[in-house]
């Protein structure tokens, strides 16, 4: 195998949650790049529809799908509608995530349950979802989208309810991996750090702090991310699942 072809995607049917702006788009025109056919799957359908219409001067398809990834039902919708336009999926990239800072002693229940059901339950319902198909073809790259705040806990802000999510998708991965090994369905996930997104970007107040405690001293750009979501999308990380990668700027190394 080239290494071209490990990285080729052409002919492969792909489908993105949290798509239509940040790291998920990034990703979704990475993949398109590299060949694959993508679905732009957000809760902001106006957003995805800008996504596809960059990807329609691709030489691939592409599609917006509204979807809520924390309703099982709404979730099976949304695999039904790529399957009807794609016949199936190989990749899937579950991405879509949201953070709430608020101190833990004050956190309100409800911004407990509303992270915990975005970046947890929204991660295995989607997973499953491909998952499924991709056991009945024995074939298939799930790529979920954890945080270095699975790995150490930030400062200064609070994030308890953050953190502790993107711990779970940690071991929701590897737990996964292991389960369906055994039909060629791979599982992995990438630990990123402060990427600058509009969900970052907007807190002004500690930029200043997270770029001193970064050893490379910056913020990362989700275009940074793409070349490992590819490689794990693709048959050259045939024999990688389980993995988590971190991709930190060294924050989490001191």
């Amino acid at each position: 195998m080239s290494v071209l072809d490990a990285f080729s995607l052409k002919g492969k049917k792909a489908f993105v949650t949290g798509g239509a702006k940040g790291i998920g788009r990034s990703a979704a025109i990475a993949f398109a790049e590299a060949g694959a056919d993508v679905a732009i799957v957000d809760t902001d359908l106006d957003s995805a529809k800008d996504t596809v219409r960059e990807l329609d001067r691709m030489s691939v398809r592409s599609l917006a799908v509204r979807a809520d990834v924390t309703d099982p039902a709404d979730v099976d919708r949304m695999m039904a509608e790529i399957l009807g336009a794609f016949g199936t999926v190989d990749i899937a990239f579950n991405n879509a995530g949201i953070c709430i800072n608020e101190k833990a002693e004050e956190m309100s229940f409800k911004s407990w349950k509303k992270v915990i059901d975005v970046n947890l339950t929204g991660v295995f319902l989607t997973a499953r979802a491909a998952g499924r198909v991709m056991i009945a073809k024995r074939s298939g790259s799930i790529i979920n989208t954890a945080s270095m705040s699975g790995h150490i806990v930030n400062v200064p802000q609070p994030q308890c309810a953050y953190n502790a999510s993107k711990a779970g998708v940690i071991m929701l991965t590897k737990s996964l991996a292991v389960e369906w090994a055994p039909y060629g369905v791979r599982v992995n996930s990438i630990s990123p750090g402060y990427i600058g997104t509009k969900m970052t970007l907007s807190a002004t107040q500690w930029i200043p702090t997270w770029e001193s405690l970064t050893p490379v001293k910056r913020m990362g750009l989700p275009e940074e991310l793409v070349a490992a979501l590819v490689y794990l999308a693709g048959s050259g990380a045939g024999f990688t699942t389980g993995s988590d990668i971190v991709i930190d700027g060294a924050f989490t190394c001191v």
